[in-house]
């Protein structure tokens, strides 16, 4: 089994950054490694969803099935993996959040999971490429969260 934590900061408040990044629709454009999210069903606290990332040099395409659960009140999520075409067994995903200004929050992205049997890679090789890329993504993130938040709060004063 895999684990790895991972947290950023971001400078927008907390509210602002729960919002934007549960919603898996503006995922593609939040991070730089999906080509799409097709959500196949919603409820009030439940998303089940379809990533598709882009091609690679050979062209390759990787999706997965999630479904997520998001509480509001505690400022978290919980998602699972319901099916994918990469070598995973399981996956679960979950973010929290926590102000620490006004309008900075901390987001930290924790991860674990299991490899299917017939996996070409190592555990230990899966956790330093999870971990390496949820950094890179959460990094492109912030910096998109940030200038989508700051465009809103400039849009607001004039």
């Amino acid at each position: 089994m895999g684990y790895l934590r991972n947290a950023i900061v971001i400078a927008a408040p907390l509210d602002d950054v729960f919002r934007l990044t549960s919603n898996v629709r503006t995922w593609p454009t939040l991070f730089c490694e999906y080509e799409s999210c097709t959500v196949l069903d919603e409820g009030p606290d439940t998303v089940t969803f379809r990533l598709t990332t882009h091609p690679d040099e050979q062209g390759k395409q990787c999706s997965r099935e999630m479904v997520r659960h998001i509480s509001q009140e505690r400022r978290l999520t919980v998602a699972e993996l319901l099916s994918s075409d990469e070598p995973l067994a399981r996956l679960v995903i979950r973010w929290w959040y926590d102000p620490i200004e006004e309008h900075s929050t901390v987001m930290t992205w924790e991860q674990e999971f299991s490899l299917q049997e017939c996996a070409p890679i190592s555990d230990e090789k899966a956790v330093n490429y999870f971990s390496e890329q949820a950094r890179q993504q959460q990094a492109v993130m912030k910096e998109r969260v940030e200038r989508l938040w700051t465009s809103a709060v400039q849009e607001r004063l004039f």
